[in-house]
């Protein structure tokens, strides 16, 4: 699924500045290299359904049998794996004898005691790559675990490893076959071991997306190999929220544009975003924030929400805005299928100037029939000339006015909402006071 680096950051898939993100949350992995595997990940949406499902069923099976996954591998083993290759030391022997091991500890004490504790963690790391071949290679393993897997067995059969597959810990390693696997590893398998940790990091990224979709109670979306656009949610939510309030969505051909009014605060721009954050993360394999969500394959993704000026290019912010809508109008009109989100059209103008714009903009998007739009604006007075287009859906959300207090219940609900409570708020906030006491 085709995206864009301005379509993650309005969906806060990754950090805009301080803002805390969907990797974030979701990064269970146990490694560096592990979190470095799981961002390649979700800068690459996939593309067929089949990819999507082998993904899938590779999270399903890690989170069947976790309690066999191999915890004695952590970051601070491959930390020390990595340290031992980069460490300058004085050669141990290739061949030693109980009598070579000694003189080497004797007058190579330092170097001795790097060696030792490296190859403690590099036999746990042998032993914990063993572990998870004995553990998930079989016939009927998802196909990109099972290559996975199948590359680290070849590496790990080596007679030299025979001696960790044959003790327990490396503390009943005697010194001298200590040095040797130490040799061994440091001199003849350096490539090798940067190619076992290389696929240990692309397993511990699928456990870390294991373990979110467990810890966060996420299920699995299904993907229909229907030629028309759909999306059908029940219960989806967005998943940075601390209570959030969940909605059913549902999208399709004959109806695939979503109008979206209600007041400042009242959960617009929240809805767009956990829709369009879910749909993506639906596209790397990854379980969502949803009781149950079933979905066409997207060919693309891509948002108008955060949109900001260029003061270096003197491009101003409606400028931008005008650019971004150009731009996904040429990329929709491609006969793909795309889910459109825009929040807030226009904002950089006149209210005048922007409803005409938005008018304008929403009669040309809706006869794109190929993909579905999301669409929020304050500019409800536009919504009576476009009633007569069957394929719109006008949503809102409702807020309810008691005295100076205003009641947000996030409620998705049919129709247009009228209501501008931006004074309202102004005089909550006491701006209001502030000015008249100046």
């Amino acid at each position: 699924m085709e995206t864009d680096k301005t379509t993650l950051n309005d969906l806060s898939v990754f950090n805009h500045e301080d803002e805390f993100s969907v990797f974030d949350k979701l990064n269970l992995t146990r490694t560096t290299g592990g979190r470095e595997k799981l961002r390649q990940i979700f800068n690459h949406s996939l593309s067929d359904i089949d990819s999507i499902k082998n993904v899938q069923d590779t999270l399903k099976l890690v989170i069947q049998k976790q309690e066999q996954w191999p915890l004695l591998v952590s970051n601070g083993t491959v930390m020390m794996i990595y340290k031992f290759y980069e460490s300058s030391i004085d050669e141990p022997p290739s061949r030693p004898t109980p009598f070579s091991a000694y003189l080497y500890k004797l007058f190579h004490g330092p170097d001795f005691s790097l060696i030792k504790y490296s190859v403690g963690h590099a036999f746990d790391f042998i032993k914990g790559m063993k572990q998870l071949v004995s553990a998930f290679l079989n016939d009927k393993a998802p196909l990109n675990l099972k290559k996975a897997l199948e590359k680290a067995s070849v590496l790990i059969e080596r007679h030299q490893f025979q001696i960790v597959y044959n003790h327990e810990k490396a503390e009943d390693l005697s010194n001298s076959e200590m040095l040797s696997f130490a040799y061994y590893i440091r001199y003849h398998y350096k490539q090798y071991f940067f190619e076992l940790i290389d696929i240990y990091s692309q397993l511990d990224a699928w456990y870390g997306m294991a373990m979110a979709v467990n810890e966060f109670k996420l299920s699995f979306p299904v993907f229909n190999s229907s030629e028309e656009p759909e999306l059908r949610a029940k219960q989806l939510y967005h998943i940075l929220l601390k209570d959030p309030v969940a909605y059913d969505v549902k999208l399709n051909q004959s109806n695939n544009f979503i109008f979206l009014t209600g007041a400042n605060m009242a959960g617009k721009s929240t809805f767009i975003k956990a829709v369009g954050s879910a749909v993506f993360l639906a596209h790397i394999g990854m379980g969502v924030p949803a009781q149950s969500l079933e979905l066409s394959l997207f060919d693309g993704l891509l948002s108008n929400i955060n949109v900001v000026d260029n003061i270096s290019k003197g491009e101003s912010f409606f400028y931008n805005e005008v650019q971004r809508v150009k731009n996904t109008i040429i990329k929709v009109n491609d006969k793909r299928k795309w889910l459109i989100l825009i929040d807030e059209l226009f904002k950089g103008t006149n209210v005048e100037d922007a409803m005409k714009c938005s008018t304008v903009v929403i009669e040309g998007l809706i006869k794109i029939k190929r993909s579905l739009f999301i669409l929020s604006t304050h500019l409800y007075e536009i919504s009576e000339n476009l009633k007569g287009y069957p394929n719109i859906d006008f949503k809102y959300f409702e807020t309810e006015v008691t005295g100076d207090k205003l009641i947000f219940n996030y409620q998705l609900k049919e129709g247009v909402s009228n209501d501008r409570l931006g004074y309202l708020i102004l005089k909550k906030e006491k701006v209001i006071d502030l000015l008249n006491n100046l």
